[in-house]
């Protein structure tokens, strides 16, 4: 008897393979590198929290591409975990513009 993995059905994808979700994982730890790398930095510091929103979001894109499998997923299953997370994005930005956390320097 041989054997072999079951066959895949027509409309399904394989998934990613372990040198891609090495990739994944080392492309995050440069990410991380950079946020840490970015608090440090003095010239930075009047854009310092949209650079680090900017880098969480694409963490977390990648981490919810991959490691949770939604690219691999349908696409209504992708919309509707990302259509929320979007809304709860920018009602969590608008709230922290309008206190005035964006301001580093102060009014």
């Amino acid at each position: 008897m041989s054997a072999s993995a079951p066959p895949v059905p027509a409309g399904a994808h394989e998934h990613a393979s372990v040198h891609t979700y090495v990739r994944v994982a080392l492309v995050l730890t440069v990410i991380t590198v950079f946020e840490v790398g970015v608090i440090y930095i003095r010239l930075l510091t009047p854009i310092v929290v949209p650079l680090l929103l900017a880098m969480s979001a694409a963490k977390f894109a990648l981490v919810a591409m991959y490691f949770m499998h939604l690219r691999y997923d349908p696409r209504a299953l992708t919309n509707l975990f990302v259509g929320p997370l979007l809304v709860a994005a920018g009602l969590a930005v608008a709230l922290m513009t309008l206190t005035g956390a964006f301001l580093v320097f102060g009014r």
